[in-house]
């Protein structure tokens, strides 16, 4: 997308969560290349990650949720919040008797409890003003079925029904709300996983995929919004992991 085509406000500060690998990082260098002042949350950056001059690192664990809160409200002090994007994410993958409560736990503050936490947060502000808030969910939200995946698959689908729910909520105020629905990305999200997307071109997105998609929403003209935004690649292919990839 051409720079000029993003039309953005004065104010243009956004905060994105995951944003120190995958599509976080594709998403907060995107904007920071648009003109955006982004505040980016991760657990860690490192050398990798370099960033643009306006991409801002705030290293905090999410699933603590007082952390968050005090590292938000630190920002808030001096740059309200125009665009929220929920993108941070953890799955974990196999029959569901396999899982423990840590790893449910782990699931559900990072996929669902953060956004909940954040966007109520943010949302007073924004119906001030008008904000635009973007959650990454994913393809298995709007699945019957997620087999060997259903605790990411709930509460990915818990964050697609939020998202509609606060648009409903929020849409007079001017507030935007959009749910992205990613199928398979090419991103350590399948760290987990004992398989990955086929190797072959057109079977996996890549996180500028993603990033390009999050572009496309913000660029809407005044007084529209898209609601959701399915991204699939072409292909559906996966394949199981090897020893090699295990390790």
């Amino acid at each position: 997308m051409e720079i000029n085509e993003l039309k953005t406000t004065e104010r243009k500060s956004v905060l994105i969560t995951g944003a120190s690998s995958g599509i976080g990082l594709a998403i907060a260098r995107a904007l920071a290349d648009n003109g955006y002042e982004v505040y980016g949350i991760g657990r860690n950056f490192d050398e990798s990650s370099s960033t643009p001059e306006k991409f801002h690192c705030v290293i905090c664990d999410i699933t603590d949720a007082d952390a968050l809160e005090k590292s938000v409200n630190e920002i808030r002090k001096s740059h309200p919040i125009d665009v929220l994007i929920n993108n941070a994410g953890c799955a974990y993958y196999g029959f569901h008797e396999e899982l423990n409560a840590s790893k449910i736990k782990e699931i559900v503050r990072t996929d669902l409890e953060a956004p909940l936490i954040l966007t109520q947060m943010l949302l007073r502000d924004m119906k001030k003003y008008g904000g635009t808030i973007i959650n990454i969910s994913s393809v298995t939200a709007i699945s019957h079925a997620n087999p060997h995946g259903a605790a990411y698959g709930a509460a990915k689908a818990g964050l697609y029904s939020f998202s509609g729910s606060v648009f409903e909520e929020a849409r007079k105020h001017g507030v935007r709300v959009t749910a992205i629905l990613p199928d398979m990305t090419d991103t350590d999200l399948y760290r987990n996983a004992d398989f990955k997307a086929d190797d072959e071109e057109g079977a996996s997105l890549s996180p500028k995929d993603v990033a390009d998609a999050v572009l496309f929403v913000l660029s809407r003209p005044e007084g529209v919004v898209v609601e959701e935004l399915v991204i699939r690649p072409q292909l559906h292919r996966i394949k199981r992991k090897t020893k090699n990839d295990l390790h």
